[in-house]
């Protein structure tokens, strides 16, 4: 593991020094306006800037190479180059065309840093600014919003993403370009993550297992983290919310500077919720929780390299929900309730050379989790404060240490071919020190070896890449042999070879088709192969199987996508096959009063996809009609359900937007939003039938200039009728207790 760290910092000593300069001009198309304050970008050098009142830009010290180049602007097209250095012009004359359609970003969590329309693979992204505006109370709600994308909640704050019915350990989550290991394979273990300072969010739906390897067999959530400021640039900002139904607000403040070479910032953030109100006006009983996260970052930049350091801590105390009740209570989380502390510290470094690049990402993360819960003595009478200590203490307290590394290589481009082979992997230690044992203490070990090229044609785009992957496992022995709860040492070795294909063609100027084939697996986690008691929360008795193999699957996606200035469409179809799929499987028999279920092993197939339609209509590019519909069936060879699969949903917005808005506010918003869920009737054998329901959203916002600084209001309203409704991936669903009613969010964003 040490010798590529070693071998990149040898290159680094040889870095290519020579710098180049790059001016150029921004103009509208139609009329030849010049463009102010137009964003223009070098995503992989981290540079950049704005035009100025005459349109122009500058940028200097940029090393040799060929980079993308990215200018967008409100209300025109995006645009997009890879730019020669040297051999560009000496003025870069730029026109944007006008167009209605939102501006499009660099994807990210790809790697070879193309727009959204550019990107062989269909990526789904989203500003974490607009999932705000749309009353999301925090980033495993507001995710709900990108088509294909669900959480599976207990209460309003814990959740988990599920991307086309795949969830929990089928689905890697990104944050600060590390990989998250947060004890994810638990029912009530959430995201971990504070939506402030995230810029925006992107999704892989589909097997990444050549960019990712283990866990990313059902799909990639990859965070982006809060940009720092542009060379020459500082910012202060400060943001509140408060929530109607949980009497609950969030606050957070931030500032960072820049100048030629260091630049920082800094964020902090701070949440605090009551039990929610449910469309009933009862109030479901511990489902309140506080969180609070201070994220930080420095950078440099320097002569063909660039480097950045950030830090994440988020404290969470969630309660979990225990009842229905009259009224909300206090804010302290009642027995049950989870405590949280994680450190994310990751370092992400990049050398430039001619035409090539150096990559190397490390990260370490340390998850300490701590569960409480009711402690009842029937016939011990306990001495004067035994009683209090034994409460204080956590019944399960797990800490999870992981420590990631990423070795990319570009090799030196041509003008159609770009290749990328890295190393990837991470090593963990599980440690137990409360008095119950949900998994042991282990150990695990990881190492992938990949190539992956883009090949570019006129109107065509192939990708292709090919990956090994090896893991080891080594679990301790809990417990004594012939002990109820006795968990055997487990010492297992996992490999997988998997390979990715990808096509992407211009069928006319305004349409793109994509097909991609991809293969991707998952190892066993270590609940999967050492479970031998009853999973708190769960009300389940869990037996696992040291004996399960990896699940591996295949997936084939068909994407179409046409746009012009005024209508746009979408139609993303998948089947997904995989093999070995690991389930639960009730036995019938009782222990302790609970159920007892088995990890099993059996083939699955899920299908299924998305459709979509977005109208803004000449001339009122103000206005805007989208509407979208997403399905997925997953099921067992045997016909089987298989379980925590999304209801089909159709979702209708009509969405306004003003450049300039009323009482002289610089921007306007508004929107109302039907989403109508159907009725799931596909369960599998310890589900119920979920019954269909809408709920009617709406909001609005301006944002005003303050002489020098800006000003944004926004009000939104969820479940605005107050509907009683209990979605299906509710965790707290078998108990009766439904999701939240109406809620009535206010917020401002102070920008300085």
């Amino acid at each position: 593991m040490k010798f590529p760290i070693i071998i990149a910092f040898l290159l680094w000593g040889s870095i290519a020094v020579a710098q180049y300069q790059l001016n150029g001009k921004i103009t509208a198309k139609n009329d030849g306006t010049e463009l102010e304050q137009v964003s223009v970008y070098f995503p992989q050098l981290e540079k950049g800037t704005t035009t100025d009142e005459n349109g122009e830009f500058s940028f200097n010290d940029v090393p040799a190479g060929s980079y993308k180049f990215i200018a967008s602007y409100i209300g025109f097209k995006t645009y997009s180059a890879t730019i020669d250095f040297p051999g560009h012009p000496d003025m870069l004359q730029i026109t944007l065309s006008p167009s209605a359609i939102e501006m499009e970003e660099v994807i990210v969590s790809t790697p070879f840093h193309k727009l959204q329309r550019e990107n062989v693979m269909k990526v789904e992204q989203a500003g974490m600014a607009e999932l705000r505006n749309r009353g999301s109370m925090n980033l495993s709600d507001g995710i709900t919003n990108i088509p294909g994308v669900e959480s599976v909640s207990t209460g309003i704050g814990i959740g988990k993403p599920v991307i086309r019915g795949l969830s929990a350990n089928r689905v890697l989550v990104y944050t600060q370009g590390i990989r998250l290991e947060n004890q994810q394979f638990g029912d009530e273990h959430g995201l971990g993550i504070d939506d402030a300072g995230i810029e925006s969010v992107e999704v892989i739906k589909g097997p990444a297992s050549l960019l990712y390897g283990s866990d990313a067999l059902g799909g990639v959530l990859y965070l982006n983290p809060e940009k720092f400021a542009d060379a020459g640039d500082s910012e202060t900002d400060a943001s509140t919310t408060y929530h109607g139904n949980t009497q609950g607000y969030s606050a957070n403040v931030g500032t960072k500077a820049s100048g030629d070479s260091w630049k920082y910032l800094v964020r902090a953030a701070l949440n605090s919720h009551n039990d929610y109100e449910t469309g009933d006006g009862l109030y479901v009983t511990n489902s309140r929780y506080r969180t609070y996260d201070l994220k930080t970052g420095i950078g440099f930049q320097q002569k063909g390299f660039i480097s950045s350091l950030r830090y994440n801590y988020n404290l969470a105390e969630l309660g979990i929900p225990s009842g229905i009740g009259a009224d909300q209570g206090d804010r302290s989380p009642l027995l049950p309730n989870q405590e949280i502390g994680q450190h994310i510290l990751s370092s992400v470094s990049e050398a430039f050379f001619k035409n090539s690049s150096l990559k190397m990402t490390l990260g370490y993360i340390f998850n300490d989790r701590k569960e409480f819960e009711d402690h009842e003595h029937e016939e011990e009478e306990l001495l004067p404060g035994m009683e209090e200590e034994e409460e204080e203490g956590a019944a399960l307290h797990m800490k999870l240490s992981t420590f990631n590394y990423n070795l990319q290589y570009q090799l030196p481009r041509t003008s159609s071919l770009e290749t990328i082979i890295g190393v990837q992997g991470m090593s963990q230690t599980n440690r137990n020190f409360g008095e119950e044992i949900l998994i042991p203490d282990a150990t695990t070990n990881d190492i992938g070896v990949l190539a992956t090229s883009h090949w570019h044609l006129r109107n065509n785009d192939l990708q292709f890449g090919l990956r090994y992957d090896h893991r080891s496992l080594k679990s301790e022995r809990t417990g004594e042999p012939g002990q109820e709860e006795f968990i055997e040492a487990v010492n297992r070795q996992f490999n997988s070879f998997n390979a990715a294909l990808g096509w992407r063609t211009d069928l006319s100027e305004s349409m793109i088709g994509r097909v991609n084939l991809a293969s991707g697996f998952r190892a066993p986690n270590l609940a999967e192969l050492t479970s031998n008691g009853t999973h708190e929360g769960t009300n389940r008795y869990e037996i696992g199987d040291a004996d399960l193999a990896n699940e591996k699957n295949i997936q084939v996606d068909l994407a179409l996508e046409y746009k012009n200035e005024h209508f746009e469409w979408y139609a993303n179809g998948f089947y997904n096959q995989v093999s070995d799929y690991i389930f639960l499987r009730p036995t019938g028999e009782l222990r302790d009063g609970d159920a007892v279920f088995n990890y099993e092993q059996q083939d699955a197939s899920l299908y299924g996809g998305e459709v979509g339609l977005h109208i803004h209509p000449h001339p009122l590019d103000w206005l805007h009609l989208e509407s979208s519909f997403e399905a997925v069936i997953g099921e067992l060879d045997n016909g089987t359900s298989l379980p925590l699969i999304p209801a089909n949903s159709f979702t209708n917005t009509l969405r306004v937007e003003f450049d300039k808005g009323p009482m002289r506010s610089r921007e306007s918003y508004a929107f109302i939003t039907l989403n109508s869920v159907l009725q799931q009737d596909r369960v599998s054998s310890f589900e119920t039938e979920t019954p269909a329901y809408s709920l009617l959203s709406l909001g609005a916002g301006s944002t005003f200039n303050l002489g020098q600084n800006v000003l944004q209001l926004r009000l939104s309203a969820t479940n605005l009728l107050d509907k009683n409704y209990i979605a299906h991936l509710s965790r707290i669903k078998p108990d009766g207790w439904a999701n939240m009613g109406r809620n009535i969010s206010l917020g401002a964003t102070l920008t300085l």
